[in-house]
This record gives structure tokens, sequence and C-alpha cells, in this order.
């Protein structure tokens, strides 16, 4: 009588053949991975702070007034002068690492109250939440051009700190509903709630067990709070509500136009701090769709699909489009 190799075997020995290890699984990427946006981002925000952190050093005084008005570049001075005969170079040396100064401070602003209001808020439920909610929904509204306008009325000399403040109040309240919703899809999932039954400290599982899976989200909203800032604060100086006695973008901009610098042909007065305003944004928004991407993998795979797209031929394309009917 023939006996089949399972009925040879003891009692058991199928079993564990099956739950033999296999091939042990891929790791996941602990960083988002190097793309060509991600590169170039790093890149021209790299420089740009660069040039913020030792530009002050190698030029004159700002604010310094010569008898040479409205020079182009050239004869000792790189990007030219004002009206007044300040060096340009100079003032945007200064004028970068202000803006990019005001940036850091409301970035570290919005990601500390967003993280406040959001993650204990939202892990805590029942009435702190709802405490934490309303308050973020009462910052939400509270519109930040005449909030400034007031400081202005009753604040002569306003600087750049002051600024980074008022723009940190009224702008952290959208990042805070989005850390909220994304805590509140946390708290339960399941080594949430093992950690809460083992008994682990209130202020422990949300370090340990919460906090860290929200880095990429609050670096993306740490990256967004920056160019709101420099942006915004641009804005305010260009209309006269920004920093007084102070260099930034937004004020070199406002400047050159009661210099009449676009009518008198000085477009070295306002196109390098424009210039060096919009690459720093479009640098920093490289930089957060990297990290969505990082975020989100379905997003990533609709980028990859599109890149697809690209490289096929119009004949192509239509077979595609005749596939996907």
């Amino acid at each position: 009588m023939s006996v089949t190799l399972s009925e040879s075997l003891e009692p058991g020995a199928v079993e564990s053949r099956e739950h033999l290890p296999g091939p042990k699984p891929k790791r996941r990427r602990a960083r988002p991975r190097l793309t060509a946006k991600l590169v170039a981002g790093l890149v021209i925000v790299g420089a740009i702070a660069l040039f913020a952190i030792v530009g002050p050093f190698l030029t004159q005084n700002p604010s310094a007034i010569s008898d040479v008005g409205l020079q182009g570049p050239g004869n000792g001075h790189l990007l030219g002068t004002t009206q007044t005969g300040q060096d340009v170079f100079a003032q945007l040396a200064h004028a970068s690492r202000g803006s990019l100064t005001i940036g850091l401070v409301v970035g570290v602003l919005t990601v500390i109250l967003s993280s406040l209001f959001g993650i204990i808020g939202a892990y805590a439920g029942g009435a702190t939440d709802e405490v934490f909610n309303l308050f973020t929904n009462i910052a939400l509204v509270i519109p930040g051009l005449p909030l400034v306008i007031i400081i202005s009325s009753y604040v002569p000399n306003k600087s750049i700190w002051l600024i980074a403040v008022v723009l940190a109040i009224t702008g952290w309240a959208g990042s805070a509903r989005v850390i909220r919703g994304f805590t509140l899809s946390l708290r339960g999932r399941d080594y949430v709630l093992a950690s809460k039954v083992a008994g682990e400290r209130t202020w422990r599982v949300i370090l340990v067990e919460i906090f860290p899976n929200l880095i990429p989200l609050l670096a993306s909203q740490f990256v967004f709070a920056i160019i709101f800032a420099i942006l915004g604060e641009a804005g305010l100086s260009f209309l006269g509500l920004g920093a007084t006695n102070s260099f930034t973008w937004g004020t070199m901009l406002y400047y050159a136009q009661n210099g009449l610098a676009l009518r008198l042909g000085a477009w070295w007065w306002f196109v390098p701090p424009g210039l060096l305003l919009a690459l720093f944004g479009a640098a920093l928004s490289l930089i957060n769709f990297s990290i969505d991407e990082a975020i989100n993998p379905k997003l990533r795979s609709q980028t990859r699909s599109q890149r697809k797209r690209w490289r096929l031929t119009d004949e192509q394309l239509e077979e595609v489009k005749e596939d996907s009917l």
C-alpha cells in the first residue's frame, strides 16, 4: 500500500513547512525619493539661504547714501544704486536675510501652534477637542490685513519679529485643521489602542506612536507656512504696512515703486528682489510637491503615469484612450 508524503510525515510537519520563512520583505523608504523636483528645489533654496547668511558680511551698509543716484550695474556697484545712491546689492543681501528670517519664524510658530491644537485636541477628544476646534475656527476667520492695519496705527516702529508673529497668528489655523483630521484617523489605529491598553502614558503615546507618523505632514505644512509668510510679508510691505527700519524683499519693492524705478527704467532696483522672491517661492513649492508625493502614494502613482504619457507618441496615446473606453 502506497503511503503519500504528507501521511509519512509527523503530525504538524506539513503545517510547519507552510510557515517556513520566505524572502525578507523590502524595507520602506525612510526618506522621500530624490526626484528632479526635490533636487532643484533644495539647490535653489540652499543657494538663496547661503546668500542670505554670508551676503550681509561681504557688503557695505545698505542704508549708506552716496551722490551717485540711479547708476546701473558696474563702477563698484554690482547691481547699481537706488535714487539716493544706496547700493542695491547690499540691500538685496540684507533683504534676503530679513525675508528668510520672517519665513523661518512663521514656519516654526505655525508648526508649534498647529501641532498643539491639532494633535492634542484630536487625541484628547470630548470637551477638549471641542474647545480647541472652536478656537481654531475663530483664528481661521481672523483677517490678516485688517489686523496688520490696526497694529500699524498703534505701533509706529514695527520690527520683522512683530510682523512674523502677526502672520503666524493669522496663518496657523488652516494647518491645525489638516493635522487634526489626520490625527483623528491615527487615534483609532491598532498600535495606538494597544499602547493605551498597555497602560502607556498619554504624552508617550502622542510622542512615540502618533507624532512620528505626522512628521511628513508637518514638514509639508512647515514649507507651506514659509511660502505664505514670505509672500504675505512682501504684499504687506508693498502696501507700506511692513517692517520699518528693516530690509526685506517686500520693502525693496516698496521703495522701488515710490522711487519710480519702473518709469525711470531702473530695472536693477526692482528686478533682483522680485526674481529672488519668485525663485524662492517656486523652489519651496517644488519641495512641497515632492513631500506631498511621499505622503500620498496615490498622487505618486498618478505622477508616474503622467510621466509615461508624456513619453508616448500621439498614436500610442490614442491606443491608450481606446483601451480605457
